[in-house]
Order: C-alpha cells, then structure tokens, then sequence
C-alpha cells in the first residue's frame, strides 16, 4: 500500500466516523459500505494481477494449456491423426510419500564373563 492508498483510506474512514458521531449514518450503514467499498477494492486488485500475469506469460513466450490443446488438436486435424490429449493435462501429478524409517532388529549383545575373557587371553 503506497502512503497515498493509506492517506486516502485513512481519510475516507475520518469521514464515515464523522458522519456516525453527527448522526448522518448508523454503524450498520458504514459496516456495509466499508464492506462493499473492500469486495470492490479485491476485485479490482485481483483484475490487474491477471493482467500482470498474462502480460509477463506472453513477454516470456509461454501460451495457456488450452491454446496448447487447441493447437495440439489442429495439427493433429491437419496430420489426420486423432488428437489425444496432452501428457501434461491428462497425467497426475505424483506425491511423494514420506520416508519411513524401518524399525531396525538389534542382535542381542552376548555378554562373556570376565573369567571368559581371562582364559582366552591365558591361552
């Protein structure tokens, strides 16, 4: 938010509290347009990132997956062959399943006695 969106905003919200305190609007009415005013506000936010978005995909060179298809389609019109689908549309995406860690089965410790241990080293 640039500080004229803030100084504009803060500006327009003075104005509805000074129209509460003099009785010109009920909070209700101030709610539903504030309300109003932000649903606009992300459509229209949302409007100018799709058309950032496709404007960087066409610069860089990129075409949507239905202009792919449809273009897949023709040529395969063209070659008289049938069209299939595209791999990349008709396959699903794999998921990665998390490793398990395998319980591992400890051989059991053979403890020697120490007069064991004695009598080999004697030897």
């Amino acid at each position: 938010m640039t500080n004229q969106q803030a100084n504009d905003l803060f500006a327009t919200l003075k104005t509805y509290i000074n129209k509460v305190s003099e009785g010109e609007k009920s909070p209700a009415e101030i709610a539903a347009s504030l309300n109003t005013w932000a649903r606009e506000s992300a459509e229209s936010l949302k409007a100018k990132i799709a058309e950032e978005v496709e404007g960087q995909v066409q610069r860089l060179g990129f075409i949507k997956r239905d202009e792919f298809d449809r273009l897949a389609a023709r040529v395969a019109k063209l070659d008289g062959v049938k069209p299939t689908k595209s791999k990349a549309s008709s396959v699903k995406p794999k998921v990665k399943k998390a490793a398990t860690k395998r319980a591992v089965k400890e051989q059991p410790v053979r403890k020697t006695s120490a007069k064991k241990v004695a009598a080999r080293k004697v030897k």
